[in-house]
């Protein structure tokens, strides 16, 4: 589980029309990073970019606006991006995968929201039938 101190930051550069198995190569990392329970994960589409191909890919050209940069990051901890890295390397076929050490310094989580009460839930009870006691039927 990550927390305060030493990690590792992932960043893998792939194109977005990727395949992986037949489906988007940056929806499979991402779904991948998820199951193999990475604290979070970021896909972010660029706006234009270039990589070893040397072609400019911006959306201002209809025929390359589908090859627009790609970009996932994800910190985590050095044994979790271990554990995930060779699957990783496997799966980008063509990009760039790049790991760096980095340190958390804070690591904020907002408390989990209640659930949503049934209207029978929310129904007011009396006082009276609060006290009273039954047992369920088995």
């Amino acid at each position: 589980m990550l927390s305060k101190g030493p990690a590792k930051k992932v960043t893998i550069f792939i194109n977005e029309e990727t395949q992986h198995h037949m489906a988007a190569l940056g929806d499979s990392i991402m779904t991948y990073l998820m199951h193999k329970g990475v604290s979070g994960a970021t896909a972010t589409r660029a706006y234009s970019g270039f990589g070893s191909h040397r072609m400019l890919h911006t959306p201002r050209v209809e025929a390359l606006a589908q090859h627009l940069p790609i970009r996932i990051e994800f910190v985590e901890t050095e044994e979790k991006v271990d554990e995930v890295l060779p699957t990783l390397y496997e799966m980008v076929s063509d990009g760039l995968i790049e790991v760096q050490d980095t340190t958390v310094v804070k690591l904020a989580r907002k408390a989990a929201k209640p659930e949503a009460k049934t209207p029978l839930q929310r129904r007011q009870v009396p006082a009276k039938l609060l006290a009273c006691t039954w047992e369920r039927p088995t």
